[in-house]
């Protein structure tokens, strides 16, 4: 019987195809129009606006990840269903920006066509096993949270607003509860045979993907200014910043982190809230700092107030708060100069009234180079301790 699943031995990880790599690449038009989205509407509406948007690019992303761990990409059904995919998130990314005005039907019906079609898709893949029902109901409850989508989109103002948080709600809260239906019950994670190597790539590629978006902004954004001094060193803090935060989690880490993924006796709980949840922080994280470097490349001299401070520190805050509960799902200690980092940037919050962008983005990169310096210092990152030493 021909099948579209992957051939999997116990214990193998299967590898990431080029069909899911030429998949990602409609993530980073879709992390740049975040970028963008919340750089021109730097508000605290504005913010909640690109934390909804953003909040449904990552689900949509985070479920294809988790369903190519046990579908072939190579397998033409696959292959046609991923491309599908790739088109339907290129027109959720392109209606971003007026996803609270004109478009917003077109991201709503993309978001849940996206959501449906692959989950249809994967109960006919698993039709007969346990897996189909598991994902019968992740589909019944991403139907119920498309219906606040598309009642969102029919309306305007707040009550679009408040209909898509709720929406949000209902999606990020059905895998805490199993998917839980009445009659039915819950789908407990180990019911959920996951291949926890695979899915640590993938998010550790999407990562690289919003690091790559977010040099690819600064790049762009410098080389259309008048290079002073002052725009100069904005360029190289933002780069020192960005190269310290990526440095604490891809040196040495992530590979740990991957390896005691796929020995735990329960990868998807595990995965869940180290991949699912806490990498979504980190991304978002990113995307918070790269508009915060755009903007003070541009403007290195200009007072930083409130609205800059909120990124600038916030973003690599995200980013270690994010990178905090990642390494704490995996090896369950507390990751403490991660949490001290994300408090010291809080505590760098009064200086944005004395302090101009440039100084306050400098201030923010000392502590996370810090944070990089201390992993050096101490040995880890160099591919000689287990995640489960970690702190």
């Amino acid at each position: 019987m021909v099948t579209v699943l992957r051939e999997r031995e116990p214990g193998e990880t299967p590898e990431v195809t080029s069909v899911e790599l030429f998949f990602d690449l409609v993530y980073v038009f879709a992390v740049t129009q975040l970028s963008l989205y919340l750089r021109e509407h730097l508000t605290a509406r504005g913010a909640l606006e690109t934390l909804v948007l953003f909040l449904a690019v990552w689900w949509a992303w985070n479920y294809t990840a988790w369903a190519t761990s046990w579908i072939d990409p190579e397998h033409s059904a696959v292959r046609l269903l991923m491309v599908t995919l790739m088109l339907i998130s290129l027109v959720m990314s392109a209606a971003i920006p007026r996803a609270f005005g004109s478009r917003a039907i077109y991201f709503a019906a993309a978001y849940v066509g996206l959501q449906l079609l692959r989950s249809a898709f994967m109960v006919a893949a698993f039709r007969g096993a346990r897996m189909g029902r598991n994902y019968a109901q992740l589909l019944s409850w991403s139907a119920i949270a498309g219906c606040f989508w598309i009642a969102g989109a029919l309306v305007h103002g707040n009550a679009r607003l408040l209909l898509w948080v709720a929406a949000v709600a209902v999606d990020y809260a059905a895998p805490l509860h199993g998917f839980a239906l009445p009659g039915l019950g819950r789908t407990p994670t180990r019911d959920w045979t996951l291949a926890g190597g695979h899915l640590a790539e993938r998010n550790r590629l999407v990562l690289l993907i919003a690091f790559g978006e977010s040099i690819l902004a600064m790049g762009a954004t410098f080389s259309e200014l008048h290079w002073s001094a002052r725009v100069v060193a904005a360029i190289v803090v933002g780069f020192v910043a960005t190269v310290s935060l990526w440095w604490t989690y891809f040196v040495g880490h992530a590979a740990d982190a991957a390896r005691t993924i796929s020995r735990a006796a329960d990868p998807t709980h595990v995965a869940r809230a180290g991949y699912a949840y806490a990498h979504a922080i980190m991304v978002g994280g990113i995307i918070v700092l790269a508009v915060a470097i755009d903007l003070t490349v541009a403007h290195p001299t200009a007072a930083a107030g409130r609205a800059i401070s909120a990124v600038a520190l916030g973003g690599p805050a995200l980013y270690l708060v994010g990178d905090a509960l990642f390494k704490y799902a995996v090896s369950g200690r507390t990751p403490w100069p991660r949490i001290i980092g994300a408090l010291a940037l809080a505590l760098l919050a009064p200086l944005a009234l004395v302090a101009d962008r440039l100084e306050l983005s400098a201030a923010a990169a000392l502590v996370v180079v810090a944070l990089a310096i201390a992993q050096i210092w101490t040995g880890v990152g160099g591919g000689r301790h287990e995640v489960a030493s970690l702190s």
